[in-house]
């Protein structure tokens, strides 16, 4: 039954729902000027949270789909720093008081690729203008190539409590046809400073369905992950979109699994994660039975946002830096995605929206819907529907992918309560999109299917 269910869902592109609506639903009408309204009307008692976006590396990974600029000179990154410090000046001067945060994410790119100073002048500066607290969280996205010492003390001085670092694959074909060398010693001693550093929460990123991968190295590059102990990983399949990222040219597409394999390589992942005593979370990540987000997931606290599961229940997330995307009570905004026009938009005096999208009641709904199933692989309908005041049967009636999915025995239906079948969790992604009023948009220019 799974194998079938597999050739009949598996190829499927669907969004990873870090978002709804995604992304290809934002437009340019939502402007700076709906933005500055938003953040304007923030409550000044509310907590937020925080994405700083550096869209640069050293080095291009050719399976990245990240927004990223590869330079070799510090001059390029330095100029944007001073830009991205303007935004942060501009759009705190817009909100009332300084809010209390509680998270920040650096992303990228490569965020540690900016100098321990500028790192820590940096967190200075958020300091100032938004009202830190012992128990903000901060965390870091790492290229475990390049991290020093200094660099790992100036994170611990800065008060950074995660960091997440890309590993992908221990596999030395593999790392060679994705254009990312990297050795297991590299990768623990990236962790052992960190550590050492006081950053307390180690993340690690796998990817499966990368060319010449296998399911012996997968399961090879896992009980090496999980030998230097991380309290979490995020498991993800790669996403092969040439057309979108050009760079992803340079794979060998005959080198690549398909649907079957892939399957194959991520259950294996799975089945040696949690034989090695980690708590599957959601979809694709995996959690020590301590960590918060096993504790967040056994409570009923899980969500869902642009970096994947998380405990982070902020209602407003304010993005920093070129395409960076954030989310209001209102709405969601993304920032101009080139550095360049990132950079002509600050210095006009403007806030940097591109685009952005107004949320309507009906989409509140449905993304609630899709968080619940996506966290907890079941949602109930009837409750969400009523606490919103809005009629469910708008979403139950005449639902063809759900009804389809319920007789393939994917989802049981039941009083207005949707669960999704243990062995079939595989497919969560095609439940959710039962209740995506855009999929067919989706379907067309969505380019972070996994």
């Amino acid at each position: 039954m799974q194998t079938s269910i597999l050739a009949k869902y598996g190829e499927a592109r669907l969004p990873r729902y870090t978002s709804y609506p995604t992304a290809p639903r934002f437009s340019p009408a939502v402007d700076g000027e709906a933005y500055a309204n938003w953040l304007g009307s923030l409550p000044s008692s509310d907590a937020v949270s925080l994405y700083l976006h550096i869209p640069f590396c050293r080095s291009m990974c050719w399976y990245c789909g990240c927004h990223t600029t590869i330079t070799r000179q510090d001059e390029p990154i330095l100029d944007y720093l001073s830009v991205l410090r303007e935004e942060i000046r501009m759009v705190a001067a817009r909100v009332p008081d300084r809010l209390p945060v509680r998270e920040v994410h650096f992303g990228g790119g490569t965020p540690t690729i900016i100098s321990p100073a500028e790192f820590l002048a940096l967190t200075a500066l958020m300091r100032e203008h938004f009202a830190f607290s012992y128990m903000t969280g901060i965390a870091v996205e790492i290229d475990p190539r390049g991290l020093t010492a200094e660099m790992a003390l100036a994170l611990g001085a800065a008060g950074v409590s995660r960091a997440s670092l890309g590993v992908q694959s221990f596999d030395p074909v593999v790392q060679k046809a994705i254009n990312r060398i990297q050795s297991e010693k590299q990768t623990a001693e990236a962790a052992d400073r960190l550590r050492g550093a006081g950053v307390g929460g180690i993340n690690f990123d796998l990817i499966y369905g990368l060319p010449h991968q296998t399911v012996r190295s997968c399961i090879d590059t896992a009980s090496a992950a999980v030998a230097m102990r991380p309290d979490r990983l995020a498991v993800f399949g790669y996403a092969h979109i040439p057309t979108f990222k050009k760079h992803q040219r340079l794979i060998d597409e005959t080198a690549l699994p398909d649907a079957t394999a892939r399957n194959e390589q991520a259950r294996a992942i799975a089945e040696t994660l949690v034989a090695a005593g980690y708590r599957q979370i959601g979809l694709d990540h995996f959690a020590l039975p301590g960590d918060e987000l096993a504790r967040a997931q056994e409570a009923g606290r899980l969500r869902r946002n642009f970096q994947g599961y998380t405990t982070d229940n902020c209602d407003t997330l304010i993005g920093f830096g070129a395409s960076a995307i954030g989310r209001m009570r209102k709405g969601y905004v993304q920032n101009e995605t080139a550095p360049g026009l990132y950079a002509r938009r600050i210095a006009s005096g403007r806030v940097a929206t591109a685009k952005g999208y107004s949320l309507t009641r009906e989409d509140k709904v449905r993304a609630e819907i899709i968080e619940r199933l996506m966290c907890d692989f079941s949602a109930d309908i009837q409750a969400i529907c009523q606490a919103r005041d809005f009629d469910q049967s708008r979403l139950l009636a005449d639902n063809s992918k759900l009804d389809e999915l319920e007789r393939d025995g994917i989802v049981e239906v039941e009083n207005g309560v949707i669960r999704v079948a243990q062995d079939h969790r595989f497919v969560i992604r095609a439940v959710a999109a039962a209740f995506d009023a855009y999929i067919e948009q989706s379907n067309r220019t969505h380019s972070k299917a996994a």
